[in-house]
């Protein structure tokens, strides 16, 4: 069974990452994992990806921001300190040109239309951006532990791709096209163009429009000498993500879409060679009491007519026992398919968390788990 305390408490977690399909309470179980930290003497910041604001809802704020934001609980005084943000794709991509371009470079490059085009919709931008700001995090030393959680989908891996995948781009035949010098309004392009990317310039100019690949060489040209500090921290950041000071958590529900979903997590960091540390099955239905489905129903059957409401309780005793009957064959499953992932069963509550009392009772239950 995974020891969350053990694990929270142990100084040389740093980081812990929570993946996992959409549904299945990740976002609440992070929130819960970094409040639990914090109670129990730990500086956290926890952060998502999660561009819904499920996060901040679960906290109990109105919002929260692309820089971490203090939670101030009430009805108890932890021993650390809670933080919190949510990952501003755009501004993060807006923060680190100004941080890393210098002043006039960076004007230059915030005002070309084709950066404000690709830092809001190019392809692998959001994980480029949550290595940055996991990396910037980590860089500061002011957290003791940082919680994220990632996107709702198999995506939510994509970030691990992200040093990898930045320096295919940055290698690529275009890149190398629209880094090439532009000489006299751009005759440099033309004269590499013509010697064999006639085809692909005109059908880039088809699509995107030739003033586009005009702003797309000129931001190119000035943001060349960024992508390489941008790729080597990002490459650091990867380096965090497999060292002992990093535990990856896959939370799914006992429901079979879901934990299909957690063995591609499990056999992805397997495969990528990430500390996995174990999986939350959230929302399990525990059995409350010794008495089996049949003869809860043969007792619901035997039940005095003027008894319904002893009726129905034994009825849904019944129900109860049967999903946790299935609940127990799935997780079964999975352990057969992955014997090294420890469990940890978090028992469903009643109603949604909304609060910092309802993140208790979530981390009370992870901890305490059976």
């Amino acid at each position: 069974m995974l020891d969350m305390d053990k694990l929270i408490d142990d100084p040389e977690t740093r980081v812990i990452v929570c993946c996992g399909s959409g549904g299945v309470g990740k976002t609440t179980t992070a929130a819960a994992i970094a409040l639990r930290a914090a109670e129990r003497g730990r500086q956290t910041v926890v952060l998502t990806i999660d561009p819904a604001r499920r996060l901040a809802q679960a906290l109990g704020l109105r919002e929260l921001g692309n820089h971490p934001r203090q939670v101030k609980v009430e009805g108890f005084d932890p021993k650390g300190e809670l933080w919190a943000m949510m990952l501003d794709m755009r501004r993060t991509f807006d923060d680190m040109v100004r941080a890393h371009a210098g002043p006039d470079r960076a004007e230059q490059l915030l005002a070309n239309p084709f950066y404000q085009t690709i830092s809001t919709s190019f392809s692998g931008t959001q994980e480029y951006m949550a290595m940055e700001k996991l990396g910037q995090l980590a860089a500061t030393g002011d957290w003791e532990l940082i919680v994220v959680d990632t996107p709702p989908s198999r995506s939510a891996l994509d970030f691990l791709d992200a040093p990898t995948r930045l320096s295919s781009a940055l290698d690529g035949r275009m890149i190398r096209l629209l880094t090439a010098p532009a000489k006299a309004g751009g005759w440099g392009l033309r004269k590499v163009v013509s010697a064999g990317f006639t085809m692909f310039a005109k059908a880039v100019s088809t699509i995107i429009g030739g003033q586009l690949l005009a702003d797309a060489s000129a931001f190119m040209q000035a943001f060349d000498t960024m992508f390489g500090g941008f790729r080597e921290r990002a490459r650091k950041t990867s380096e965090l993500l497999r060292s002992k000071g990093t535990a990856f958590l896959v939370v799914a529900s006992p429901e079979p879409d879901a934990l299909r979903e957690a063995s591609y997590f499990v056999d992805r960091l397997s495969a990528e060679s990430m500390p996995l540390s174990g999986l939350v099955a959230n929302r399990t239905h525990p059995v409350l009491a010794e008495l089996s489905a049949t003869a809860a129903l043969t007792a619901a059957e035997r039940a005095e007519p003027n008894a319904p409401l002893a009726t129905a309780v034994l009825r849904l005793h019944a129900d109860r026992v049967a999903a946790a009957e299935r609940e127990e064959r799935l997780l079964a499953r999975f352990t057969r398919a992955h014997p090294e992932v420890p469990i940890v069963r978090v028992p469903a509550l009643p109603s949604d968390v909304h609060d910092v009392a309802g993140l208790r009772d979530i981390g009370d239950r992870l901890a305490t788990s059976d």
